[in-house]
């Protein structure tokens, strides 16, 4: 019953009260920068503190120096060789300490830093600095779901003590007391990714009570994966200040008539944009010809835990099969209509699980359909 119990925290009017006050009185003169980085899962998320002295702000990546941390207290190294290195990749203002402090977002690396297991972000910066993605100009819109849980993470929200909430149909996009569970972590994260300056394109309630989603994007290359770890762990923060745990789990509910969680990623080349005479749907429909015999290998990627979600209900495809249609929730890959009407536009891949790692799906995305262009017509040949 232990192992049940919510964690003590200390979290109350009185403890904010003291930071804030103890927070107005911090010297100017000292930029405080929070590293982030990806743990050992692959998915949880870690930081530090830095205090950057003499100056006022950061205005370049090259203001921030290395750094290191103890890897094997993050399953990432052993003990006799412990030492982590963090190289900055991107930093944006801190909606937490305001100011003159930023959120840092950081590579791992080993001591003679190659790229850890962990930092896909490895993978998909050379993929992402192959002349003939940077050409096609790839543009990605990431479609974060997740699911609210109380501290003690035994229920979502909206879910009572005890039986069930009314059946899913009523909270989508919906407004009021009985449908709309934890708006509150919703818009403290909007506006919070907002004063970070990252490309947040809007939100809405879910299928399932206490489910929400908010999008990254259109954002072109691997800036869409960096933005959507950062707005990952801005998430996190809010849940802690606010004592709501925030789950990524592609299917949170796994009894019942519940819709799972992911991570849809639409996707585009300046060639599938291109509306003249549909060329950009003929592009469009050529890598979703590439997508297909590659599609497991996109599945050992697009997150983990994926085949309770990917059942071919709940506005999902199978796990193990490749689909393709217009406007069609229940296919891997989505055309719109609004893209079929025009000639040109964007695909959604709506395979990716809520946990997946952005770094991999943009960079399979990218292999698949840019790097490999064409491969689908060796594949038939064979």
């Amino acid at each position: 019953m232990a192992g049940l119990m919510k964690p003590y925290n200390i979290l109350n009017a009185k403890a904010h009260q003291l930071v804030d006050k103890f927070a107005n009185m911090t010297p100017k003169n000292k930029v405080i920068a929070e590293y982030v980085w990806i743990g050992g899962t692959g998915m949880d998320l870690r930081n530090k503190t830095k205090l950057i002295n003499d100056k006022t702000s950061v205005n370049s990546l090259e203001e921030l120096p290395n750094w290191s941390f103890d890897g094997s207290s993050t399953n990432q190294a052993p003990g006799d060789d412990s030492e982590v290195l963090l190289k900055p990749i991107k930093y944006v203002p801190c909606p937490f300490r305001g100011d003159n402090a930023v959120i840092v977002l950081c590579e791992t690396f080993d001591s003679k830093w190659n790229p850890l297991p962990t930092n896909q972000r490895a993978f998909a910066r050379e993929v992402f600095e192959n002349k003939k993605v940077i050409d096609s100009k790839p543009m990605f819109g990431l479609e974060q779901e997740y699911t609210l849980f109380t501290a003690d993470g035994l229920r979502p929200l909206g879910f009572p003590l005890m039986g069930a909430p009314l059946p899913q149909g009523q909270y989508y996009c919906a407004t009021g007391v009985d449908n709309a569970f934890g708006r509150h972590v919703s818009e403290a994260h909007l506006f919070a990714s907002l004063y970070a300056g990252l490309d947040v394109s809007g939100t809405n309630a879910e299928v399932m009570p206490g489910q929400w989603e908010y999008q990254i994007g259109p954002t072109i290359g691997i800036d869409a994966a960096d933005q959507l770890w950062i707005a990952r762990y801005i998430m996190q923060r809010i849940g802690e200040e606010l004592e709501c745990r925030i789950s990524l789990d592609p299917k949170p509910m796994r009894e019942g008539d519940w819709n799972g969680a992911g991570c849809h990623a639409n996707y585009s080349t300046e060639a599938m944009r291109d509306t003249t005479n549909g060329k950009g749907l003929q592009e469009i429909l050529d890598a979703v010809k590439d997508l297909e015999p590659k599609h497991m290998e996109h599945m050992k990627v697009y997150g983990t835990g994926n085949e309770y979600r990917m059942t071919g209900i709940h506005e999902t495809a199978r796990f193990d099969e490749f689909s393709w249609g217009i406007a069609n929730r229940g296919c891997s890959i989505r055309i719109t209509r609004d893209t079929e009407a025009k000639g040109g536009g964007h695909m959604e891949d709506r395979r990716p699980s809520a946990n997946m790692d952005p770094y991999s799906v943009t960079g399979m995305l990218c292999q698949t359909t840019i790097v490999e262009k064409g491969s689908y017509k060796q594949a038939k040949a064979l």
